[in-house]
């Protein structure tokens, strides 16, 4: 009797393993049991700084002690690039994948290369999320905006209300902007204004002399110092930099504010993949939205509120364009780009 309670508990522990390393939906006390047993999971991210990387991994381990998060953090291509060479080489490294350009999901999921597992979590995202997943392949797990960003010192009460009015040859010298070669935000951005007003607003905006980076996050380096005074720029960027007492302010233009998604994805070939699955079910938890907020970042749960000075998504206009303009449109955008503005 002894010996068939004990295949029969066993068995029992195999089909529970089975289903959750399977895809199928599990409890999370069966789910941090299997993960505890693999003691670690690698994350390649670029949606954060290092230092927020790292918070995430580390209240992620608080919650789910004897699970360590080997934190590979990157910008989205070099992130990227990895995991091709990674694929390429036939070594299975990466767990969980979190990048801001869709493209990669695209491509990962056409290859075969993603696990599909549908969250628990999920279903709790706030409604502007919950429609940005693929079929359990990927599921949003970073959101910000981009929107008209100012240097309050320098800019009063002439605060551009819409995106046409950075038009306006009062800004000449005055704008700063980041690269849609480098920064998939401001390749959505390009991508959203010729959507909008056609090519044409670059080749007006180009007449204003705008000062051009790279990465967006640059735009906020550039108004802190008065260099420029206006930017399409990232709302996280921007309160991170105006809490630390900087003279930088977010106006959300009338004709929307464009929202920018981060996916997360487990791979395939996940070494370890029951604490892969637990991770993104962290990624969709309150716990998570929380510390997004106290870093000026979007929740994405409706149960946990806006950081203070950035409104409830429900309470602006959001623009954003489909996957599918993202994808085809990337590369015009940046060819053209260089064309009007140079490389």
């Amino acid at each position: 009797m002894r010996i068939k309670t004990m295949m029969l508990a066993a068995g029992a522990l195999h089909l529970s393993l089975t289903a959750v390393a399977g895809g199928a939906r599990a409890d999370e006390k069966t789910l941090y049991e299997a993960a505890k047993g693999e003691r670690a999971i690698t994350w390649y991210i670029s949606h954060y700084s290092s230092e927020l990387a790292h918070d995430v991994g580390s209240a992620f381990t608080s919650k789910y002690p004897g699970v360590e998060v080997n934190v590979v953090r990157t910008t989205a291509q070099v992130a990227y690039q990895r995991l091709s060479q990674d694929t390429n080489a036939g070594n299975a490294n990466c767990d969980v994948f979190s990048s801001t350009d869709i493209g990669h999901y695209v491509a990962l999921k056409k290859k075969g290369l993603l696990a599909r597992y549908v969250p628990e979590n999920a279903a709790r995202l706030s409604p502007e999320f919950r429609k940005h997943s693929a079929e359990g392949y990927y599921y949003p797990t970073s959101a910000g905006l981009v929107l008209i960003t100012y240097n309050k010192n320098l800019v009063k009460e002439d605060v551009p209300r819409n995106w046409p009015d950075l038009l306006d040859p009062k800004w000449s010298d005055k704008i700063a902007l980041g690269h849609p070669a480098f920064s998939a935000y401001v390749g959505t951005w390009v991508i959203q204004m010729r959507k909008l007003y056609g090519w044409d607003y670059f080749e007006k905006l180009e007449r204003n002399q705008p000062l051009i980076g790279r990465s967006i996050n640059d735009t906020a380096t550039m108004l802190n110092s008065g260099e420029r005074v206006v930017a399409a720029g990232p709302s996280q960027t921007t309160l991170q930099s105006a809490a630390r007492g900087n003279p930088i302010g977010i106006a959300y233009p009338a004709d929307g504010s464009l929202l920018m998604i981060g996916p997360s994805a487990i791979m395939k070939n996940a070494p370890h993949p029951n604490a892969a699955r637990l991770f993104v079910e962290f990624l969709m938890s309150p716990d998570y939205s929380r510390l997004l907020v106290k870093s000026q970042g979007i929740p994405l749960r409706p149960d946990v509120e806006s950081p203070p000075g950035l409104k409830p998504l429900s309470e602006i206009k959001v623009i954003r364009p489909t996957d599918e303009e993202i994808i085809s449109g990337m590369p015009e955008v940046i060819e053209d780009w260089r064309d009007v503005f140079g490389n």
